[in-house]
């Protein structure tokens, strides 16, 4: 497994052991913890051992579990609601320059995640022109 870390990012830090968490589970390529600015009971980060600042950076085999660990910690924390987030860059609201996912908890609407969702009426012209755009760049 190749291994990139940073010096002085704090979330590799706490995969070294550097820095005490409350480990939830670890895997050859992530590691997941008790978030300590919690926005509710439980409020988890999953991160990859491998340094990247941003999701497409990341190499694939640094995803591969992921998402089968924020699964297991979405049903250990036994809520019916629950958010999985993963931000990149400051516009964004990634305050850790290296890729995390939070499984974060909804027990209500007052704890989690609170989220403001502007959504626009789109053309459908410019949708089906854009579509296009982007599957050409995914073959």
């Amino acid at each position: 497994m190749a291994v990139k870390s940073l010096a002085s990012c704090i979330f590799c830090k706490i995969v070294k052991g550097e820095i005490p968490s409350f480990k939830l589970v670890e895997t050859e390529f992530s590691f997941a913890f008790l978030d300590i600015g919690p926005l509710s009971k439980g409020h988890a980060l999953i991160i990859p051992k491998y340094h990247a600042a941003k999701f497409h950076e990341l190499p694939d085999e640094h995803l591969t579990d992921i998402l089968p660990i924020a699964k297991k910690i979405a049903l250990a924390q036994g809520v019916e609601n629950y958010n999985i987030l993963q931000n990149n860059g400051r516009l964004a609201h990634q305050e850790v320059d290296h890729v995390h996912f939070h499984v974060i908890p909804k027990p209500d609407d007052k704890q989690g995640l609170i989220v403001g969702w502007p959504a626009k009426q789109a053309d459908k012209e410019e949708l089906k022109t854009l579509a296009e755009e982007l599957v050409s760049k995914l073959k």
